[in-house]
Order: structure tokens, then sequence, then C-alpha cells
């Protein structure tokens, strides 16, 4: 069956999901971390202890969504719409969670289905909440059946120079690596896939452009400390190419931050970015 619009509000029953050092060692090096982010590399150095990127929340995050609910629709047409994390701790190094989510809105674009989705995590052990997540998925050609388009509001940017502006070079294997934290949807490494999707080649996962945005947040804005990280919402307006070189533009006012993310052309890639941090 196409899209269902009347699974909004439907929620899914926990998900349990745990996690080592060495999957945050992976998901750090996934997003392009390197050997001047030891603390979030290796497990293993000198009086630095192992931390956390906030944005592997991503990868933990999202479960207990009833996804089979939703109806249906062909995956090559489908792309992140938009992602949000909101911090609640810092993540540690290892652990188990339980999640809990639901379908918050589906919205008829007419050309596409846009479905929103949002999850809580808890610590499994504990029951203290860790962190929470809100996603958004596109699925093209699902529109047009006459229902809600949602909200239209937007980020309005300041004219005016960037507070702060950091620049990210990704490989051009960087979706192999990637891939290795879980997402192993073929659009992003078999060309005859992403072909059918439309795409000349394999394209990122746009949550690993939101983890090389996250890097450069975390770095300009909490000088690289994950417990002063609190929330990230953004919107994905453009495929990157593995190889693509990325610029993330930030607008500070007090504890918060506006942000977008361009590619070597300039081309706006992650838009609508919001960040919070103490």
């Amino acid at each position: 069956m196409p899209i269902n619009p009347e699974a909004v509000g439907a929620a899914g029953g926990p998900s349990q999901r745990s996690w080592t050092s060495k999957d945050a060692l992976l998901y750090a090096v996934g997003i392009g971390a390197g050997v001047d982010e030891l603390a979030f590399t290796t497990e293993n150095t000198k009086d630095t202890p192992q931390r956390v990127f906030p944005t592997f929340a991503v990868i933990l995050g999202g479960g207990g969504v009833p996804m089979d609910k939703i109806g249906s629709f062909n995956p090559a047409l489908m792309v992140h719409g938009e992602q949000g994390i909101e911090l609640l701790g810092e993540i540690p190094p290892d652990g188990a969670l339980e999640s809990r989510g639901k379908i918050a809105a589906i919205w008829d674009k007419g050309s596409a289905a846009v479905v929103e989705m949002e999850s809580e995590a808890s610590d499994a052990a504990t029951g203290k909440p860790l962190f929470r997540t809100r996603s958004s998925i596109f699925c093209r050609g699902e529109g047009g059946w006459g229902g809600d388009r949602g909200p239209s509001a937007k980020v309005v940017f300041p004219d005016a120079e960037p507070t702060h502006q950091v620049t990210y070079n990704t490989r051009g294997d960087q979706a192999l690596t990637y891939r290795l934290s879980g997402d192993r949807n073929p659009l992003h490494s078999d060309p005859a896939f992403a072909a059918l999707g439309g795409f000349e080649k394999p394209i990122l996962h746009g949550l690993c452009t939101y983890g090389f945005t996250g890097r450069a947040l975390l770095h300009a804005l909490c000088d690289g400390d994950p417990a002063r990280f609190r929330s990230m919402n953004a919107r994905f307006s453009r495929p990157v190419i593995p190889g693509d070189a990325l610029t993330v533009s930030m607008w500070v006012n007090g504890d918060k931050a506006l942000f977008r993310t361009t590619n070597q052309n300039g081309d706006v890639v992650i838009d609508q970015g919001e960040c919070g941090f103490a």
C-alpha cells in the first residue's frame, strides 16, 4: 500500500540497543575525526579519557518508531529530510539504552510525502533519559492525497559575516567507512542503485554530513567538550558526494547559534540549522 496518513500518532514498543567503545570510535572516524581528536578516536591515549561525539545519538536513537505503520514507498526515491537531537547528558563510550518512538506527522507535499518521527532514549539500567531525536524522511512520488502540506516557517539568517567558519574535507571513500556504523543503504555504495534514484554516483549519507557539521559545532562553540552540547536541528537541502569539502558557517547569539553547511561550490547542503550549547 502507499503512504498511510492515518499512522500519525502511532507509537511503538520499547527498543533496546547497546554499544561499545569500538562503536563510538568507528563512528568518530566515520565522520572524519582523526589524529587531532584523540579523545574521540582512541580509548587508550595517556591522560585522555575517551569521549563521544554528541551526534552519535543519531546512531543509537530513533528506535521504537513503528515504521511498519506508515505504508510503503520506494527506498531508491527516499532521502533524509530533517534531523534533530536534544542531549540530556553526555553519551558514555559504552552502555545500553531503551528507546520509545512515534510517528509525529505525515505531510502531503504534492510530489512527495514527508514522514516525521520522534523518539526518546533512556539508560537501560537507571531509566534516566539520555537524549531525544527527531527526524523526517522525504519520500518522492508518495504525495498527492490532499493532505496538509505542513508548517512553512524558516530560520532567518543574519545579514552579517559568520561568527565562526570551519571547513572539513570528506574522503572519496567516506561513505564506505560511515556505513559500518549501521546504515547499509546501497544508495551510498552501489552505483547501480544510486542510478535508480537519479544520482550519477553514490551519495554520502545525510547523517554523515550531519556528523561532520556537528563536529564543527562542537569544536567551535563548545571547545570540544560534549558536556556543553545541548541540541542540533537542521534540514538536508542537497546531496553531498564523497570527496566534497564541507564548510560550516555559524552565527552565535548567546547560548544559541544558527548554522548552515555548504560544499566547495557554495551550494547549501545543510540548511535551517539551530544549535544550543552551554
